[in-house]
């Protein structure tokens, strides 16, 4: 699939921000986005601990949304692009990412990120960027907040309350609970879908865990790569 080359990859902090700043006014967040998506992606990236370049491995796994099946897989291996820092890990996932999608054949209708979209201090996270570079609806489906603060939604499944801004109040998300009694995930939207059908969304890719599959499935994926990594 195709993937945009919208700006040159940065090596400072400063750089990486003003790219975000560059970027985000090519959000667009005022879609419902897709009724009914017939393949979602989800997508995930594995670290390996140790002294040296950090080595990981980028893994995308293409479902058919209505009975889970897996479509089509990718995965690259390789090292970080960029030093970890808070607010800016999209770039040390990035180069592994756009290449994992290239190879792909099949075009899915949304992405599912293990991470942020505008729930993110600069309103900015891995699924915008992923989702302007592409073009394609995308979200962030996040194990904890990175940013904002909540009410804890009820106890069933499907509960949910507002992750909201905590200086201006501003929803940025929402706290969804997918499986009852269980800690919420946190759903953010990044570009071409709103966060009515992203919440409807994760929920039906996560019918027996607290995770969807598209990530459940994408972090299998990349820990099993990056162990052949390992051991060879």
């Amino acid at each position: 699939m195709e993937v945009r080359d919208l700006h040159p990859w940065p090596d400072t902090a400063a750089e990486a921000m003003a790219v975000q700043d560059r970027l985000r006014p090519l959000l667009v967040l005022d879609e419902p986005g897709p009724a009914s998506p017939r393949t979602v992606a989800g997508l995930d990236v594995s670290y390996a601990d140790g002294d040296g370049p950090t080595r990981l491995a980028a893994a995308v796994v293409v479902l058919e949304t209505r009975t889970l099946s897996v479509v089509e897989t990718s995965v690259v291996t390789g090292t970080a692009a960029f030093p970890y820092v808070p607010g800016l890990f999209a770039f040390r996932e990035l180069p592994a990412l756009i290449e994992a999608l290239k190879r792909l054949t099949v075009v899915p209708d949304v992405l599912v990120c293990d991470g942020y979209g505008v729930a993110h201090p600069r309103r900015f996270g891995l699924a915008c960027h992923l989702g302007v570079l592409t073009g394609l609806p995308s979200f962030g489906v996040a194990k904890t907040p990175f940013t904002g603060s909540y009410d804890p939604p009820g106890e069933e499944r499907g509960a949910s309350a507002p992750l909201r801004d905590s200086g201006t109040g501003e929803v940025i998300g929402r706290a969804l609970r997918t499986r009852e009694g269980v800690k919420p995930v946190f759903v953010s939207v990044g570009h071409r879908i709103g966060l009515d059908a992203a919440c409807e969304l994760a929920l039906a890719l996560a019918p027996r865990y607290r995770l969807p599959e598209t990530t459940r499935r994408a972090d299998r994926l990349s820990r099993d790569a990056l162990a052949g990594l390992l051991a060879s």
